[in-house]
C-alpha cells in the first residue's frame, strides 16, 4: 500500500482550472480531449494545484474511455497512448513543480478512472440507471483500467460510481491489479449512492477487497459529506475515508455547464469537520480550485 502521512490532501477539479485557461469542453470526451489538442494546458492546471498544496494530483483520464476515442475515428493503438499520456503529463506537471520546490515531498499521481456514465456524457453519473450488464461494464473499463495499472501512476482512483453494480465490476478488477486502488462514489444523499443501494453496505462489501486501500465520495453536494462519513467510519475499520466533493451546484449534462449558488457551503469549516469525523483523503471535485485547496491545506498540515 502506499507509503504516506495522513490526512492527504487532494487536488481539486481538473475542468474549471482548464477552462479559467480559455479553453472549452463542450466536447464528448470533456477534458480528455485536451490530453491531445492541449497537453499544455493541462500540465498547468495540475501545477497549479501542486503550488496550491495539493499533496496528490488526479489525471486527466476520467473521460477518456477506449470506447470514447474509438467513436470519434481514433485507432486503438492511438487511443491508449492518449490515455496513457494522461499520466504522463501529470508526471512532467509534478517534475516542474519539484524542479522549484526540492524539499517538498514527492507529490502522489491517482490515475482516474471514471465511471460508464461520463463516456455516455448524459449526466448518467449522477444517476447511475445506466441499463446494460456486468459483461458490458466490464470490456468497458478493462483496457482503460490495463492501461493505467502499467502506468507511472501511484494508485488508480475510481471516482463518481455512481452504481453498485459497476463498483461490483471494478472490485474485480482492482483485486488483478498491480497498483493499489480506491473506490469513491457519487451520493444523492447521506446515506446512499445514485443509484440507491446503501453506502454502509457497499463498503461492507468493499472491505473484502485488500487491494483497495480508501472508500469514500466525491462529485457529491458537500452538504452530504458529514452524514455520508458517519455511515462509513463504523464499517470502514480497514480501509482510509476519502472525501472530495463538488462545489454543491447542478451540472447540465447538454452543454457541460453549471448553475446554482456557487460555495454557499463553508467549505473549510466543512473539512475541518469531515477530519475530526475520520476522513483521511480530502479534496474537492468540480468547480472547487487551487484557492480552496490552499485554505484546505492549512487544515491538513496542522494535523500531521
Amino acid at each position: 500500500m502506499l507509503n504516506v502521512s495522513y490526512p492527504l490532501l487532494l487536488d481539486g477539479g481538473l475542468s474549471n482550472e482548464l477552462e479559467k485557461q480559455g479553453l472549452k469542453l463542450n466536447h464528448p470526451l470533456w477534458t480528455a480531449e485536451l490530453i491531445e489538442s492541449h497537453p499544455e494546458g493541462i500540465i498547468e492546471a495540475h501545477v497549479r494545484y501542486l503550488k496550491a498544496g495539493a499533496d496528490c494530483i488526479l489525471t486527466s483520464s476520467y473521460q477518456a474511455s477506449l470506447q470514447g476515442f474509438l467513436d470519434l475515428s481514433y485507432s486503438e493503438a492511438d487511443a491508449m497512448k492518449l490515455i496513457a499520456k494522461s499520466v504522463d503529463l501529470a508526471v512532467e506537471a509534478r517534475d516542474i513543480f519539484m524542479s522549484s520546490h526540492f524539499k517538498a515531498k514527492m507529490p502522489l499521481i491517482g490515475a482516474s478512472i471514471g465511471p460508464y456514465g461520463a463516456y455516455l456524457a448524459d449526466g448518467s453519473e449522477y444517476r447511475g440507471d445506466y441499463q446494460v450488464n456486468d459483461d458490458v461494464l466490464h470490456d468497458f473499463h478493462v483496457s482503460r483500467f490495463e492501461v493505467l495499472d502499467g502506468s507511472k501512476a501511484d494508485f488508480l482512483a475510481c471516482e463518481t460510481i455512481p452504481s453498485w453494480s459497476e463498483a461490483r465490476v471494478l472490485s474485480e478488477l482492482i483485486e488483478r491489479a498491480t497498483k493499489p486502488a480506491w473506490v469513491s462514489f457519487s451520493c444523492k444523499d447521506g446515506k446512499h449512492i445514485n443509484d440507491g443501494t446503501s453506502i454502509k453496505q457497499c463498503a461492507i462489501q468493499l472491505s473484502k477487497n485488500t487491494n483497495i486501500f480508501a472508500v469514500g465520495v466525491n462529485c457529491t453536494a458537500p452538504e452530504h459529506v458529514s452524514t455520508l462519513i458517519s455511515e462509513l467510519k463504523p464499517v470502514n475499520s480497514n480501509k482510509r475515508i476519502v472525501v472530495y466533493p463538488n462545489s454543491g451546484e447542478i451540472f447540465h449534462a447538454n452543454d457541460k455547464t453549471w448553475s446554482g449558488r456557487e460555495h454557499s457551503f463553508d467549505l473549510v469549516q466543512g473539512v475541518q469537520e469531515w477530519l475530526a469525523l475520520g476522513a483521511d483523503i480530502v479534496g474537492g471535485c468540480c468547480r472547487i480550485g487551487p484557492d480552496e485547496i490552499n485554505q484546505f491545506q492549512q487544515l491538513t498540515s496542522q494535523i500531521r
